[in-house]
């Protein structure tokens, strides 16, 4: 499967939408897990809305599309490279690990193990996994309709997966955000920063998943 094609097709319409819903997210909710110093990693980095927002001190991104340096601002590394095999990154370098919506399109069960054995390899001790992703025990119904989705992943499930590789967990939120944007207008910044002060609703709408896991050795 082509991957830039896919991706051109399914967002170039509502990609300076999707950075402005970014700008709020990273801004107004993920940026407390991140320090000005500290060493990011956007694993299936795509477009890099949340690697070119998140206020760091390095920024790395590492995704195989061929659009992702194009899309990558000028202080963001960015990696070419399979996430299920070993990465171009030293042991231990790496303060936070994010990816959001990439996991669904490994192609294996063994392919998310690699890609978590690596995550924790070069996470720091005391950093930090985040994964956000659609969660197929709310999503069922809609989780297949895009071609490239290949692996079904609930929050459950990859609770256990990245146990399995020796992270711990933090924090697991079932419901988190809405499905998808794809297709979609995106809401309003007011509404959005809205949203995530009222964590009551997420429930109500999320159906993706919010998973916070640390390296605590």
């Amino acid at each position: 499967m082509n991957v830039e094609t896919t991706y051109a097709h399914r967002f170039d319409r509502i990609e300076r939408d999707r950075s402005i819903v970014w700008k709020v997210l990273t801004r107004h909710f993920f940026q407390r897990w991140v320090g000005p110093a500290d060493v990011v990693l956007d694993l299936g980095a795509g477009y890099c809305e949340f690697i070119n927002n998140i206020s760091a001190g390095r920024k790395y991104a590492l995704d195989l599309n061929p659009v992702t340096p194009s899309k990558a601002d000028s202080d963001v590394t960015v990696y070419s490279h399979d996430a299920a095999m070993p990465w171009p990154l030293p042991a231990d370098s790496v303060d936070l690990v994010f990816t959001s919506n990439f996991f669904e399109h490994l192609e294996s069960k063994k392919a998310l193990i690699s890609c978590l054995a690596e995550i924790r390899r070069v996470l720091r001790p005391g950093g930090i996994f985040i994964a956000l992703g659609p969660n197929i025990r709310h999503c069922y119904d809609v989780y297949w309709d895009f071609i490239d989705h290949y692996l079904p992943l609930s929050d459950r499930s990859l609770v256990e997966a990245i146990e399995l590789v020796g992270l711990r967990i933090d924090e697991v939120i079932p419901r988190f955000l809405p499905y998808t944007m794809s297709g979609k207008k995106p809401p309003s910044r007011f509404l959005l920063r809205f949203y995530l002060k009222l964590r009551f609703v997420w429930p109500m709408f999320g159906k993706q998943f919010l998973i916070v896991a640390g390296k605590h050795v």
